[in-house]
Order: structure tokens, then sequence, then C-alpha cells
């Protein structure tokens, strides 16, 4: 069976709704972390989300020991984390040329050059990390990816729920059925729109769901339409199995596509916007949040795909919380059990749900938070889950895929590296518009529609 951390990358259109996985939060931290944290210990501050103290302190560690592997990947993986992109090669390569064979080290420098667009570079750290899908998909995409043909791409949905759906076009045919959700790297098509779209894979995989075995395939798809943009030569993903596919969308845009646009999600003017990235852009997204009265907050990039910012649950102080923007599901926000707790938030532990993720089984409590908030954007008394085991984030978990670590020897194999607090997502969002810039590593979130 793939494990949790292959299940979260390996998701699947499946029914009515989305399946797909998301790391588990962590419980608030302890005393111990927080008073290492607070003395300055590297590791605990990374933990704690205090990601550029952290990257100093490591920097401090490589003075004093310029072979410690630990730290130059971490401080690299700071670096990656703010799209910090000669930062992170240059750590991460340090930590290679000290541990050639180090798959975390070769799994983020991967990520680092696919983030680039440098695609024949991460093949061979792809390989090293033991990722031979990834060798295989990278490296058979030839000239330049992601080749971005328009300036504005706007697409108004047709529908919110269970999840937003909007038109897009798949090369050159007819408009498409499309959601899109931010815990899923890859554009996604369903077995019938590859197959219509004439898609050869390049590599595949099989994987266990819920006792049933499922092909994925991936290949390089020619042409994708949004609005007024085009993209071109893009990474694509499908299922084989027409079960697997949803009946109700034909593809799902992943975090790869909306992390090469200044992308705004407009919840409340249903609608999805993708811009190129230029200064002008970036300057008339602040103006326009600042008008709004929104001040940018921090976000970061983890595991290829997965976005952070800093919020708050109760009187948790603010801490580092996941954004689960798009995909489905009536609740603001998850955290653990734990969490709940220790927060004294209300939890129903009458009314649990059931769910599977990954082909495990997640039980999920309702709970009600005195408010939770994402800098000036707050709900307040709104329906969100408790998870047993520490899951969250919008419909469905992958179970032990994240979190804090056991030992600050050496990195995680799966999940972020570091503590999160809660994943706020999909119906959190509906009063708002989001603005995610990737180049400034900002995010926005105003209320009412987008200008």
């Amino acid at each position: 069976m793939a494990n949790a951390r292959e299940w979260g990358r390996r998701s699947l259109l499946r029914g009515a709704a989305l399946v797909t996985g998301a790391a588990a939060t962590a419980p608030l931290l302890g005393r111990t972390a927080a008073a290492r944290a607070e003395d300055g210990d590297a590791d605990a501050l990374f933990k704690a989300g205090e990601f550029e103290r952290a990257g100093r302190a490591y920097e401090e560690i490589l003075k004093k020991d310029p072979k410690n592997v630990h730290a130059a990947r971490r401080r690299g993986y700071v670096g990656l984390l703010g799209n910090k992109f000669p930062d992170a090669e240059k750590y991460l390569t340090m930590a290679l040329g000290l541990a050639p064979a180090d798959k975390e080290t070769n799994r983020l420098l991967g990520d680092c050059y696919i983030r680039q667009d440098k695609f024949a570079l991460s093949v061979p750290r792809w390989q090293a990390a033991g990722e031979d899908v990834y060798a295989k998909w990278f490296g058979a995409i030839r000239g330049e990816a992601y080749q971005v043909h328009g300036d504005v791409g706007r697409a108004a949905w047709t529908e919110l729920d269970p999840f937003p759906i909007l038109p897009a076009s798949v090369n050159g045919g007819p408009q498409k059925r499309f959601t899109f959700y931010s815990r899923v790297p890859w554009l996604g098509l369903s077995a019938k729109t590859a197959k219509e779209a004439g898609l050869e894979a390049v590599a595949s995989q099989k994987i266990e769901y819920a006792g049933r075995e499922i092909w994925h395939y991936f290949g390089v798809l020619e042409s994708f339409r949004l609005g007024g943009i085009e993209l071109r030569n893009v990474p694509v993903q499908w299922t084989g199995d027409e079960e697997a596919s949803s009946a109700a969308a034909d593809g799902i845009i992943g975090t790869w596509i909306l992390y090469h646009f200044l992308t705004t999600v407009d919840y409340a003017g249903r609608s999805l916007i993708l811009r190129r990235r230029t200064p002008e852009a970036a300057r008339k997204a602040r103006a326009d949040a600042g008008r709004a009265g929104a001040d940018p907050l921090p976000m970061w990039l983890a595991r290829e795909h997965l976005l952070h910012s800093r919020g708050s649950v109760a009187d948790s102080g603010t801490r580092v919380v996941a954004m689960d923007v798009g995909g489905t599901g009536e609740t603001a926000a998850g955290m653990a059990v734990e969490t709940a707790q220790r927060l004294r938030v209300r939890t129903d532990y009458d009314r649990p749900v059931e769910a599977y993720a990954g082909g495990q089984p997640v039980i999920s409590y309702p709970c009600y938070p005195h408010e939770i908030r994402l800098g000036d954007a707050t709900a307040k008394h709104v329906y969100c889950y408790a998870d047993k085991g520490g899951g969250a984030g919008g419909f469905a978990f992958a179970g032990a895929a994240g979190g804090a670590f056991a030992s600050a020897d050496e990195d995680p194999p799966q999940g972020e590296g570091f503590d999160v607090l809660a994943h706020f997502s999909h119906s959190f969002y509906k009063p708002y518009n989001v603005t995610l810039d990737f180049t400034g590593m900002k995010v926005y979130i105003a209320r009412g529609k987008a200008g």
C-alpha cells in the first residue's frame, strides 16, 4: 500500500467529492518545546514556525560545525519555504555534498528545481530520493514547461458547493468542468478527459485505496486554457479508473498551476483569477488589498504544494496554520482533538464523523471555537472538526502524514516537519477574496469581491 506521503501526492477525483491526503496537524507546543524556542534552539524555533529566527540559528551552527548535515538541510528548507531559491540551493547543495545519499535533501532540492521549472536538474534528485515516478515524468518534459500565453485569466464559478466548478479547456477542446484545491499538487484529469485529449503516459503507478487497486498515469499536456490564459507543455496526472474519476468534475487544478501566477481565489465574487507574475500585477494586488483594509500575511510553501500562513484558533495566539484553498466541505477549519481540548473548544463527541483517507479510517468530531482568524479575516462559533489522531483540513486526511517528528536529529520522512495548529478550509473563505503572491510570498485576504 502507498504510504501516507505517497497518498498525499496521488490524490483522486472520486464520486461526487474530492479525496486527497492532508498533513496532520500537531497539537500545541508543550512547555518544554516552547521554552527551547524562546532560548533560540534552532530545531525548536523551526518546529514552532519561527522560520527566520531558525534560519539564523542554523547559520550559527554551520559557522561552528560546517559539516552539520542537519543544519545545512534545515537552513535550505527554510529558504525553500519562502521561495528564496538562491538560499535554498546554496544550503541544500551544501547538505548534499556532505551526504549525497540523503533522501530528504534530495527531495527538497528536487522540489526547489521544479518550482523554478528546472525539471531536467530535478531528475537525478528524484532518482536519489527514490521517487522514480517523478524522475520519469519530469525527465520526459521537452522544452519549456508551463509556457504562459495571455495576461489575465478569469473563470467564473458555475457552482460553489460541494466544491467550486469552473470552465476550462484541454488541448483546445470544448469547455470542461474543473475544480481546484491547494492540497493537490498537479493538474489532474479524469480518465475520460485524458482519453479525449489523447494523452500518453510517460510514467505510471499503482496504489491501493480502500481495498482497490487503482492506476495513476503521468504525462505532458499540450494546452490548458482558463479564461484569457493558456498554459502549454503542462505536466498532468490522470487515473485509469473511470469509477475513481469524479462524476461532478472533469479535472482539478492544483498548486503547481496556481504558483505560476499571481492568483486570486475570489470566493465572494465566485471566480478564479490568474495573472502573470509581474511587478505591475503585484503592485496592483497590494494596492487593492490595502484599499480593502487587508494587511499582507506571510505565506510558506511546504512539500511541493502545501500553503501555510499565520492564524489563530480560540486563545491559541498566532501560530502556523495550513491554508487549504478550494476543495470541499462544510467545515471552516480542522484541528487535532488534543488542540481543541487544550484550547477548551466546545466539541461534540456524541456525533462522530467517520470517513476514509488513504484507505484508513478517520474519525472527526464537530467542534465550535469561539473564533478562528487569519489576519483580519475571522469566523466566530463556526462549524469545525476536531480530529482523533491529529488529522485536519477539509474533508479527508492521510492520518500519519505530518506535523511534528520524533527526533531533532533527523528530518521527518514525511510531513512538513513543523507544527501546524489547524487547517483553514473551503467554508472559511466564502466571505472573502484571497490573493496568493508567490513572488513576495504574501497572502492577502480581503472581505467582499475582488476588484
